[in-house]
């Protein structure tokens, strides 16, 4: 980067202060760089904004592509270039291409066609199998089967006349031959069975020898054996002996045992018993002291109870006779104490007679204020009552009036639900009405349909059969079981068609024989039953009788 020196500034040159000061501090000539006159153009050019080499390399880019412009107007023509070879080449590519694609195209078409035929061919063949699999063809073919089996029947028989005439007199000759054969093997089966006799004879006799020494050898094995057995008997029985001591032995000791402890239990029991007897004897005795301690205490209150009243008796004579000694002692100043008495008698009663009457006055306000008292509680508590059974009976009259109210709602709702389940199912029936009407028209349209396809399978079998029985008479076969076949045919059940296939309903026996298509009146009244002509008859059946 330039120093303000090289750019021709001094160093105390300000850039913000005026001409005055540069003329007043001159530069120093020594750090003052001199430009050449290209610096300085260049300078000024970039200061300018000129960029003479952009605009050099800017011609010259125009000038290169114009010359290519033009090489290319001049060689576009020329057939032995790189570019003309090129495009040579992707034109016959293209070509080729074309071509390819209008191969791929035929083959294409081609492929389709072949697979559309092949398919074709595929569906004749299916629908070809499919009616080989029919009855009336199964049958066709089995009568045909029938009439090769009878042709060959026939060349068989042929056969065998021509061969039984032509072996006749080959007969005789094996005959002979084999009757010299049989008489000579006759005499060596004799030889044959005269060396197996004496073979016989001699095997025999060692076979007769060879048991004898076996049976000896048995024998003295069964000696051997038979004593071993009786050792092991002899072993086994002492040994049985001993367990059964020993088990007689255990046997005993156990009911010793079972002795011994019934023996134990019953003087447990008894020993309880007597304690039970002790205890409720000691019982008896203590109720026997207590009702005998409650007889005499009873006896001793009562003779107290007697000598009070005794007691008493003569305390009341006794006073009698001193007040009947003192009342006449005390006759003379009895009348002035009486009197007195009798005053004092009056007063203490007026007294008494007066607290009495003020006690009564003050118990008959308590009893009055508390009658009062329980009055007004009875009164509330009756009003409390009265209050709680109309409130009762208003709440039980409200949830009357509701459960009224619920009961008609609930009435007229299933009024509703009825109707609309009234009208539901009318519109049911009106709508199965229709349907079986519009079934019973796709019915009549299949039946027709079915009668013009059994129309032409029939034609079609007809047709085929015939080539058939003309092939079979070319060939001399016995065309009977054919012509029985194309003329019987085979119809059972509802004889529906279903793609050249007529069901057959058969037996399920060995039999298979087919089954038979009845209509009778029960079968007509199952189907008034179920299907019913008339919607209000039908809904009268039914017991839909709402008003």
């Amino acid at each position: 980067m330039a120093s303000p020196d090289q750019c021709g500034r001094g160093r105390g040159f300000n850039t913000n202060g005026s001409a005055e000061e540069a003329n007043i501090q001159p530069p120093d000539l020594k750090k003052v760089l001199v430009l050449k006159k290209a610096d300085w153009l260049r300078i000024a050019d970039e200061t300018n904004e000129v960029n003479k080499e952009r605009e050099r390399l800017r011609e010259a880019a125009k000038q290169r592509e114009e010359l290519h412009l033009h090489s290319k107007e001049m060689v576009k023509k020329w057939s032995h270039t790189v570019l003309g070879q090129r495009k040579k080449k992707l034109e016959a590519k293209k070509v080729r291409e074309q071509m390819e694609e209008e191969k791929r195209k035929q083959m294409d078409l081609e492929e389709a066609n072949y697979r559309e035929q092949k398919r074709k061919e595929a569906v004749k063949k299916a629908e070809m199998q499919l009616y080989y699999q029919t009855d009336r063809v199964k049958g066709l073919h089995s009568a045909l089967l029938l009439t090769e089996v009878l042709k060959e029947r026939e060349a068989q028989i042929e056969l065998k006349q021509q061969t039984k005439s032509a072996t006749k007199k080959v007969e005789k000759e094996i005959l002979e031959k084999i009757k010299t054969r049989e008489d000579e093997a006759m005499k060596q089966q004799e030889e044959k069975t005269l060396q197996k006799r004496h073979e016989r004879r001699v095997f025999t006799e060692d076979l007769k020898n060879q048991i004898k020494e076996n049976e000896l050898t048995r024998e003295q094995q069964e000696l051997k054996e038979k004593q071993k057995d009786r050792e092991e008997i002899q072993r086994l029985y002492e040994l049985h002996q001993s367990q059964q001591r020993t088990a007689a032995e255990r046997q005993v000791m156990h009911k010793r045992n079972i002795k011994k402890a019934c023996m134990e239990h019953l003087e447990q029991r008894d020993h309880l018993r007597k304690i039970e007897a002790q205890k409720q004897k000691t019982e008896e005795e203590q109720r026997k002291l207590f009702l005998t301690a409650k007889q005499k205490m009873t006896k001793l209150r009562k003779e107290k109870d007697k000598e009070i009243i005794r007691e008493a008796q003569d305390r009341r004579e006794m006073i009698l006779n001193k007040l009947v000694v003192t009342q006449q002692q005390q006759t003379l100043h009895e009348e002035q104490r009486t009197a007195k008495a009798a005053e004092e008698l009056d007063a203490r009663q007026a007294l008494l007679h007066l607290e009495q009457q003020q006690k009564k006055a003050v118990m008959l306000k308590s009893i009055t204020d508390h009658r009062e008292i329980i009055r007004k509680e009875k009164e509330m508590r009756s009003k409390i009552s009265e209050q709680k059974t109309l409130e009762e009976t208003m709440s039980k009259m409200e949830a009357d009036r509701i459960f009224a109210e619920m009961k008609q709602q609930e009435a007229k709702k299933k009024g509703e639900e009825n109707e609309k389940l009234k009208q539901f199912i009318i519109a049911q029936m009106a709508e199965k009405q229709a349907r079986d009407q519009h079934e019973m028209t796709e019915d009549r349209k299949y039946g027709e349909i079915n009668a013009q396809l059994i129309a032409e399978e029939e034609k079609n079998f007809q047709e085929y059969s015939q080539q058939v029985i003309d092939a079979a008479a070319e060939k001399k076969k016995n065309v009977f079981p054919l012509n029985k076949a194309a003329r019987r045919g085979i119809k059972a059940g509802d004889s529906s068609t279903f793609r050249g296939v007529q069901p057959t309903y058969l037996v399920q026996d060995e039999t298979g024989t087919p089954m038979p298509r009845y209509v009778t009146c029960t079968t007509e009244n199952i189907k008034k039953l179920h299907e019913a002509a008339d919607i209000h008859e039908a809904k009268r059946r039914l017991g839909f009788t709402w008003s």
